[in-house]
């Protein structure tokens, strides 16, 4: 086994734990990071077949943006986890059932639409530039050069829509002891301390203080 066979099937053995773990997890957030490990490891797997838009687009678009979006909403919704649970085995069968029909779909779709690939698996280098070639230079000179600003529209929208889950996530705590700095800033000198003359309590049993003398009055 070479150096790259080893790196593929140490992605793949983490692809399928984290696959496993995003339907397993008791909580929703440890699903979602599941799966953006998931994600991460098909990416690395992509890299390896030199199918280098394909990692990029799964990393920029899916783990770094969908995800992410994704996990902010699951903090924000309260979700009873047990009440979910409760109906898991009284569906599993119309689950399993499902998951058997999408897998046939699969294996009919690859092999009647790809017959030329199941019989000689090398058809997949055919037509493939020299070793030498740089997928990933052709790729930033055309995301910098002629998709510029479309890019930067999508990194906008996407930062935008980021910045509105945090902040529908964000709530207030009633046990933070976190102070608004405008409040300081704002704060008057005379307004710190409020000095207050204050009588004296006079003890029981004990005689009253001699009442004090008026200005201009010996």
């Amino acid at each position: 086994m070479d150096f790259q066979a080893g790196f593929f099937y140490a992605f793949a053995a983490v692809l399928l734990f984290a696959a496993f773990k995003v339907i397993t997890a008791r909580n929703a957030v440890h699903a979602v990071l599941y799966l953006m490990l998931a994600f991460a490891q098909a990416a690395a797997i992509f890299l390896l077949l030199k199918a280098e838009f394909l990692a990029i687009t799964l990393v920029l678009v899916y783990l770094g943006a969908v995800m992410v979006l994704f996990l902010f909403v699951v903090m924000m919704m309260d979700i009873d986890i047990e009440a979910m649970r409760k109906g898991f085995w009284r569906h599993f069968p119309i689950t399993a059932l499902l998951g058997l029909v999408v897998s046939a779909q699969l294996i009919v779709v690859l092999w009647f639409g790809f017959p030329e690939m199941m019989v000689d698996p090398q058809v997949l280098t055919r037509g493939m530039h020299a070793p030498g070639h740089e997928n990933t230079l052709e790729l930033g000179l055309l995301l910098y050069s002629a998709y510029l600003y479309p890019v930067q529209i999508a990194g906008v929208i996407l930062l935008v829509g980021m910045i509105a889950a945090i902040a529908l996530v964000l709530r207030e705590r009633k046990d933070s002891k976190a102070i608004d700095a405008g409040v300081q800033v704002r704060v008057k000198a005379a307004d710190r301390l409020q000095v207050l003359n204050i009588a004296p309590t006079p003890k029981p049993g004990a005689a009253p203080p001699p009442a004090k003398a008026e200005e201009g009055q010996p």
